[in-house]
Parts: structure tokens; sequence; C-alpha cells
């Protein structure tokens, strides 16, 4: 039997002073603390035997990529099913008691949160990004593939590959900044899930 490994590593801090919903808006970029959670997460993979590196194309995604590169000495290859969740709230604030949801005009899209009613369904979501997975463990049978990414796609498969729900609260998604979710497989079944943050400290 072969033994693969698939990490998906979530990108680091963003520089959003607005605090705002960014979702596909271009030019959001990593911040110094950012930047640093990408190297150190990047720098604890320097003895792991990685033959496959892809990212989402968004920019702060790239940017997190760029440390990985450096220590595996791969290329980044840009996986479009990698990319964030679609969110119809993107521009917004959306936390605190300044949120623009408070604003009835926007509560027409929050009519089923089991799916999303407000942006692409968690059932989506999964199966694009599976897609990604199963790229990289093939191109990477019997090695390891990192993938980076974002929080939403990598909870999503976290859940499906834990047999969970993919509806879930928010508040309890396990998967924080420069975090990394790695898929063990035997051959091409998903064997155990394991989760760590090399850049908690920072």
């Amino acid at each position: 039997m072969s033994s693969t490994i698939v990490h998906l590593v979530r990108h680091g801090e963003v520089h959003n002073p607005e605090k705002i919903l960014y979702g596909h808006i271009p030019g959001y970029h990593l911040s110094e603390r950012g930047r640093q959670q990408a190297a150190v997460t990047a720098a604890s993979f320097a003895d792991h035997d990685v033959t496959y590196l892809a990212a989402s194309p968004l920019q702060r995604v790239q940017e997190t990529s760029e440390p990985f590169a450096e220590v595996t000495g791969l290329k980044v290859q840009t996986d479009q099913d990698l990319l964030e969740a679609g969110n119809r709230f993107e521009g917004l604030r959306t936390k605190g008691w300044r949120s623009q949801l408070w604003n009835p005009v926007r509560w027409q899209l929050m009519l089923n949160p089991l799916q999303p009613s407000w942006g692409e369904h968690y059932v989506d979501i999964e199966a694009r990004v599976m897609k990604a997975v199963e790229r990289a463990r093939a191109a990477a049978e019997g090695h390891e593939a990192i993938l980076v990414s974002h929080q939403l796609p990598i909870v999503c498969i976290q859940r499906s590959a834990r047999a969970q729900r993919l509806w879930h609260n928010p508040a309890v998604r396990q998967c924080d900044l420069a975090s990394v979710t790695s898929l063990v497989f035997q051959d091409d079944k998903i064997v155990d899930v394991h989760y760590n943050e090399p850049a908690q400290e920072i």
C-alpha cells in the first residue's frame, strides 16, 4: 500500500485595516505578521518529503506560498480549485456592532445558513477543493504535497474527511492563520487527519 500525505495550509494574516470581508477582492496582501507566520510554517516542512506544491491564485495565498517554494525547492502550481469560497457579502464589514449585516436589505440572503444561502454552497466547496486534493495526492503518491488555501475551503475538507456534516458554526472552526491540516492517505483513501499550528506563537 502507498502512503501519501496532503497538507492543507491556510494563508497568513492579511493587511485589512477596514476589517471587511475581502473574499475574492484583489489587492489584499499579507501583513508583516502574516509573512512571519508563513515563513515559520514553511520552515516546519524543511525535513519533509514534499514533491508537489500548489496554491490558490489570490494574492494573500500566493504570498504565503513563497517561503514554501524556497523551503521545498518546488515551483508553485496555481490551482483555481483552491480558491476562496464565493460570498455575496464581499466588501462589507460583517463582524461586531458595526456589521453591515444588521441592515434588513441583506436578510433575504440569510434564509438558509445550512447551505449557506449567501454564498457558495458547502457541498460545492467540498467537491471542488477535493479535486485539488486528489490531484495533489496523485502527483505526490508515496510522498507529501502542500496545498495553500483559505479557511472555509480547508474546513469543508476537514469536516468531510472526518465524516462530519458540512454546515457548522464558524466560531468553532479549527483552522487558524498559517495552520496545517494534514490528510493521511493509504492508496486513495483518507485514513487519518491531523491539525497543527506551527506559527501559533506569532
